[in-house]
């Protein structure tokens, strides 16, 4: 299963406690992840993290190409909808290529806690 993990400045600690919850699941994914998070969670988790660039710097941008190429099952992008995002058509783009390519997207923290239960249930 290979899972990208994406989280705002402002949620990157909801994905350090969500990633902790799920590591015994997680440990046996391929993971990708924007610069910032990824490596808070190789630190922090313990977790194997592809990490990608960050995502101002086109991290996303990197996630929705393997996206369209076949190489992403899921994606974890806890987004913070109250801070302005400078790279927000990056974040569009990949949201955009999940529903084009009917990739399971959650974008909080209960999305990705059922996203994450049921793939972990099915795995």
């Amino acid at each position: 299963m290979k899972i990208a993990l994406i989280a705002h400045d402002g949620k990157k600690n909801e994905m350090v406690a969500l990633a902790a919850e799920f590591s015994p699941f997680l440990q046996r994914c391929q993971l990708m992840a924007t610069g910032t998070t990824g490596g808070r969670l190789q630190r922090e988790c313990g977790l194997r993290v592809e990490c990608l660039l960050s995502g101002p710097h086109g991290g996303d941008l990197q996630i929705g190409a393997r996206l369209a190429v076949g190489e992403v099952d899921a994606v974890v992008f806890l987004r913070d909808p109250m801070t302005p995002q400078p790279h927000e058509p990056d974040i569009n783009a990949l949201v955009r290529a999940c529903d084009v390519h009917n990739i399971p997207c959650a974008t909080n923290r209960a999305g990705a806690y059922l996203l994450l239960r049921q793939l972990s249930l099915a795995a």
